[in-house]
């Protein structure tokens, strides 16, 4: 046998071996991408509610998804990192004079840092928005807003009272007080 039959005879034998790998490395770079939109597009979608718990699924697992070589990727990795940071900092003290002031500034930087990791994300998935497009373009109904703030309240107000911190306020009223001897003579009799 001369080389070039032992050639043909590889190229036989690696050509299907060669396939199979290039094929397994297109499907992979698919699912890597899929998963990386399918976290940009739970981030876009709730950027309106950042305590959504998708939400917060999403921005958990930028560190998987985005891990990487690629400098897109690092970028991406960096501003969740600077994201992140930034949740850790935010104003605690409640009784704290400036509280207010403080917690306002940090809700705004929380929203720069959003855009930007939106921004880096949108980037390395080839989307090009526009960073004000970004932290403005949301849509989230004030009864949204409004519901989300009453159940705060009204967690916050039963917490207080299991804790022993507050009372449940009850009122009788006089015809509520008839009413209920009324009921009470009747299931006597």
């Amino acid at each position: 046998m001369t080389i070039s039959d032992w050639l043909v005879i590889l190229a036989i034998v690696a050509a299907p071996i060669l396939a199979v790998q290039i094929q397994k490395r297109i499907e992979n770079y698919r699912q890597k991408r899929q998963r990386k939109l399918e976290i940009f597009k739970t981030l876009m979608a709730t950027r309106g509610t950042p305590i959504a718990p998708t939400h917060v699924q999403a921005l958990n697992m930028i560190d998987i998804e985005f891990y990487g070589k690629r400098e897109e990727d690092k970028k991406v990795i960096s501003a969740w990192s600077l994201y992140l940071d930034h949740l850790y900092n935010n104003p605690k003290d409640v009784n704290d004079p400036n509280y207010k002031t403080k917690y306002e500034s940090w809700t705004e930087k929380s929203k720069e840092l959003l855009t930007e990791l939106l921004f880096e994300m949108g980037e390395s998935l080839n989307y090009k928005f526009d960073k004000v497009r970004l932290k403005r373009a949301t849509y989230n109904p004030e009864a949204h807003a409004t519901f989300e703030l009453e159940t705060s309240f009204i967690r916050r107000k039963f917490i207080d009272i299991l804790l022993g911190k507050s009372t449940f306020p009850v009122s009788i009223s006089k015809e509520k007080t008839e009413e209920l001897e009324q009921e009470s003579d009747d299931r006597i009799k």
